[in-house]
């Protein structure tokens, strides 16, 4: 049997879906698409938005509240709202009627996730007649009725009163299944003495953070930086917010961990440049509130820069540390060689340093001018949680031209759990400018220096210091002797 069905095969090549379920009737999709047929059938969608807040914590969850306008008649009634995240977390949803909250009573709260894929459809037909499409040499299409079985491991279809195991052409569905959705949905039952209401629904949802990024510039003298603080904020949530109050929370909230972690999306991100507009901070419980001073649309699958803080001029300092390491006390070691020194920007987050300011965890990226004044990269480094009035310190790699060697000129067994052992360090600086060297020197249970050429800095129960002034293109030694007992 032969029919015309080619419009019916573009709709489902077009959609890309091997499974087609046929359209609705025009007259109640034309109805449902306008937002009186919406009120109407108890639904609220984007269109019905008034206002929409997110306040993003850094531990991959948000806080969402989405009002909207709505109507209802007086009595029990369903009310379905769409449009919300993917990732919401059911348990964590709170509705509440903003104009008239006495008239507006919650008797029962779901939460619809079936939602409508090829293998929920096929899954939902299991044991009901479909239509098989099929291409023949021809390029003619038949069809054909069948029964579908089963869908485990692969579709069983019943023809007349053959079994077919798959099917090459294409599956057409006589409707969509009602209890099939197309996003997830949060459905109300509720109870109202009133008609109009402006409602707020209020939920956490995963799938959206935000870390920051710092851009710091370094003058050629390395006295000085210029500091530029960005918000990058990634909405992986599974929904839009348009024109949204935007604030960050900064701090270790602490959050109760799900037993089972949902599984990662494949996702495509998009970076969008933003204006130079700094957010307003303040004091929230234990942690800083940072509350953007303008709206903005955060779309879905969208990484957004936003600008956070800004400082010029800020004074630091530049050090140089020649580790040591703890396998060096115990036993006789080989001489080590050309070891490069570790090289650190510091300075501090005060006001009287032109800064001051909490500074959220992140990534601090350092730049420098090149002798054609245009900036290079210099190093990058992660910080913590900064508060004002403490010491931001960047390790930024090794040095090229500082190196240093390590001898040991003696080591004794004076016990099973006693060692000495006397050490020569030789820093070498092949730069153009003098450098001071910081040779840091762990320490293992009860240590005692007993001679040393350069006095050291008891920094902590493990650790010695020795700092070293080498002039430019010049070396200098330090020796020390030390006696350990565990």
């Amino acid at each position: 049997m032969k029919n015309n069905v080619s419009g019916i095969l573009l709709l489902a090549a077009l959609c890309l879906f091997p499974v087609t379920a046929l359209p609705q009737a025009p007259e109640l999709k034309k109805l449902e698409d306008t937002v009186e047929g919406r009120l109407r059938s108890g639904q609220t969608t984007l269109e019905d938005q008034t206002d929409v807040a997110v306040t993003v914590y850094n531990n991959n969850r948000a806080l969402v509240r989405d009002r909207r306008a709505i109507k209802m008649l007086p009595g029990e009634s369903a009310l379905r709202f769409m449009d919300v995240a993917a990732k919401i977390m059911p348990e964590t949803v709170s509705l509440r009627s903003i104009n008239d909250p006495g008239a507006l009573k919650i008797l029962e709260q779901n939460y619809e996730f079936d939602l409508v894929s090829p293998e929920k459809l096929m899954e939902k037909y299991a044991g009901r007649e479909v239509t098989l499409v099929n291409k023949d040499t021809t390029n003619d299409f038949t069809e054909q009725t069948a029964t579908l079985l089963s869908i485990n491991n692969g579709p069983v279809y019943k023809v007349e009163d053959k079994i077919y195991l798959g099917h090459p052409g294409i599956v057409v569905l006589p409707k969509m299944p009602e209890e099939l959705i197309a996003k997830p949905t949060l459905v109300w039952l509720l109870a109202n003495e009133g008609t109009d209401h402006e409602v707020e629904a209020a939920y956490l949802t995963e799938g959206m953070n935000w870390r920051a990024d710092y851009v710091l510039t370094l003058n050629r003298e390395e006295t000085a930086l210029d500091i530029e603080g960005w918000v990058t904020l990634t909405n992986q949530s599974g929904v839009a917010y348009n024109n949204a109050q935007l604030k960050l929370v900064a701090g270790d909230v602490n959050m109760v961990q799900p037993q089972v972690a949902d599984m990662e999306r494949s996702l495509v991100y998009f970076t969008e440049p933003a204006p130079a507009s700094l957010m307003v901070e303040e004091r929230f419980a234990e942690y800083h509130l940072y509350t953007l001073q303008r709206r903005t649309t955060i779309r879905e699958n969208q990484t957004k820069q936003v600008s956070l803080l800004s400082g010029a001029n800020v004074t630091v300092e530049k050090q140089y540390e020649l580790q040591g390491n703890t396998g060096v006390y115990c036993n006789p070691i080989e001489t080590q060689r050309n070891q490069n020194a570790d090289v650190f920007v510091t300075f501090q987050n005060r006001e009287e340093n032109r800064l001051g300011m909490p500074l959220p965890a992140g990534v601090m990226r350092i730049y420098q001018a090149d002798q054609s004044g245009m900036l290079q990269f210099s190093g990058e480094d992660r910080i913590r949680h900064t508060p004002k009035n403490e010491e931001v310190r960047l390790k930024l790699g090794k040095a090229f031209d500082v190196v240093g060697d390590r001898i040991q000129e003696d080591y004794r067994a004076l016990g099973p759990n006693s060692h000495e052992s006397a050490f020569t360090i030789t820093v070498r600086n092949r730069k153009d400018t003098a450098v001071k060297v910081d040779v840091v020197e762990p320490m293992l249970g009860d240590w005692t220096i007993l001679e040393e050429s350069t006095p050291h800095v008891k920094k902590d129960s493990r650790t010695a210091v020795f700092t070293l002034e080498v002039p430019v293109d010049a070396e200098a030694k330090l020796t020390y002797r030390v006696r350990m007992k565990f």
